[in-house]
């Protein structure tokens, strides 16, 4: 009796996948290597079969089966990773999450909502909306990114400065473990007892154990919002100027700051002589934002810099979610793509400079730039993008890995973190160690044989090699 066959047994028929266009379109997520490698025509593993599960018996009865037989198993959303988190082999059953995808309750008076791990991000966040609340949570890949998989990749979204990253507004994670032991993690609005375990799911990116539900705490929408742009001289004075209106607590949900590069290929209708762009987003109260406005407004011309056309950030809400394919760029001879980490207020200026200067080393680069998208108390991230062009198509992946290289190695160099919001995948797992040091590492290989002793949750992916 097949793998099919015994699996359609236990959950139907009908959730049981195995059609080539099926397989082939589960073959990788949005990695951009993966993509490359399709595009060059090389070959693209695809998973030996697709399990679309519809309740959470479901996924418990797939957990169970692939433990039995030490088959490996590996979690999919919506498939919006960026990082290589999804690498299926002819020996795995892909575990496609999209067939759970309700609406378990939304609670107004408590103001939490409780859906699926497969609702569509953008689909919950309009659900609540129409309740006159919100997530507060708006990844650029909203609108094709799972509930589930913000908790997977410890996900941010563009509103963190106010409302706080995906960690901050999760209640409860419902979740089957490796031995299919279903879990919920999280009763109230916080808690003492023990250590809280729902982190022990929160960036795991499928290696510890499936997530079914997430519970996530809303807020009411704001009713008022208003915009501002200034201009710095350069990157380290609008740093500056965003540490102080930070730590004098004042905290627009969206601080962006552009360097000169972006600001060009962005923004050129309201460049500004090469400068830095900062904008900002006032929501909530309109009392608070009358407030808040002229406050940070006093504080970045303090900070030396200039008012700008508020209109740059409106263009900026319009457009925000808007990315080519890797397939356009590949067609036009460029691979590029974005790296996301973070440092310290004393760290993030050195980091900056030197992962611009590593990035124009390598050869075919024709851009390095960055801004910054999340800002706290202590520091701030920065968003590297890059792009490099090559006749030779061949010479497209190399060049990729040595400029995510010298972006983790720079950034580890002055203390900073190597990851921010989009996990770790394949692509971090050399460098966790300049996060979580040797010690870290150990035990995070501890914990997965703990929690996964058989070793089938998304084999490969995140967990540094022993």
């Amino acid at each position: 009796m097949t793998i099919a066959t015994q699996l359609a047994e236990r959950i139907g028929r009908d959730k049981v996948l195995g059609d080539a266009e099926t397989l082939r379109a589960r073959r990788y997520d949005q990695w951009c290597v993966k993509h490359l490698r399709d595009w060059r025509g090389e070959h693209v593993p695809a998973p030996g079969i697709v399990v679309r599960p519809e309740s959470v018996a479901d996924v418990r009865q797939v957990v169970l089966f692939a433990n039995e037989r030490r088959i490996p198993l590996i979690p999919f959303g919506l498939g919006s990773g960026v990082c290589g988190g999804v690498e299926p082999t002819p020996e795995a059953i892909l575990l496609d999450m999209g067939g759970m995808a309700s609406v378990r309750f939304i609670d107004e008076t408590n103001l939490l909502a409780s859906f699926d791990a497969g609702m569509n991000g953008l689909l919950a966040e309009e659900t609540v909306a129409a309740h006159g609340l919100t997530i507060g949570h708006w990844p650029q890949s909203i609108g094709i990114s799972s509930v589930g998989g913000w908790v997977s990749t410890r996900a941010s979204g563009q509103y963190s400065t106010a409302y706080g990253n995906i960690e901050d507004m999760i209640y409860a994670v419902e979740a089957v473990m490796p031995d299919g032991n279903v879990v919920t993690l999280g009763k109230a609005p916080r808690a003492a007892a023990g250590p809280d375990l729902r982190h022990l799911l929160m960036g795991a990116e499928g290696s510890m154990g499936v997530v079914t539900g997430v519970t996530l705490s809303l807020r009411r929408a704001a009713p008022f919002r208003q915009c501002s742009v200034f201009f710095a001289r350069d990157m380290e004075a609008g740093f500056e100027a965003q540490r102080r209106i930070i730590q004098a607590d004042w905290k627009p949900p969206v601080m962006r700051q552009y360097d000169g590069r972006e600001v060009r290929r962005l923004f050129k209708d309201f460049q500004r002589d090469g400068k830095s762009m900062l904008l900002m987003v006032h929501e909530g109260p309109r009392e608070r934002v009358e407030a808040e406005m002229p406050a940070v407004a006093a504080i970045a011309t303090a900070a030396g810099l200039e008012p700008g056309d508020p209109a740059a950030a409106e263009q900026w809400l319009a457009r925000r979610n808007h990315v080519p394919t890797w397939k356009d760029m590949f067609e036009r001879g460029y691979v590029a793509d974005t790296a996301e980490i973070s440092g310290t207020w004393t760290q993030i200026a050195d980091i900056y400079n030197d992962v611009i200067r590593d990035l124009n080393g390598v050869e075919g680069v024709i851009n390095a730039s960055a801004h910054s998208s999340h800002v706290y108390r202590s520091g701030i991230n920065l968003y590297f993008s890059f792009a490099a062009t090559f006749e030779d198509t061949g010479s497209m992946e190399p060049a990729y890995f040595e400029c995510w290289r010298r972006i983790m190695e720079a950034t580890a160099r002055h203390g900073g973190g190597v990851a921010h919001h989009h996990g770790a995948g394949r692509l971090r797992k050399p460098y966790l160690a300049h996060d979580l040091g040797a010690g870290g590492v150990a035990l995070l290989r501890r914990l997965k044989s703990a929690m996964d002793p058989n070793g089938i949750m998304n084999p490969g992916n995140l967990i540094p090699d022993a």
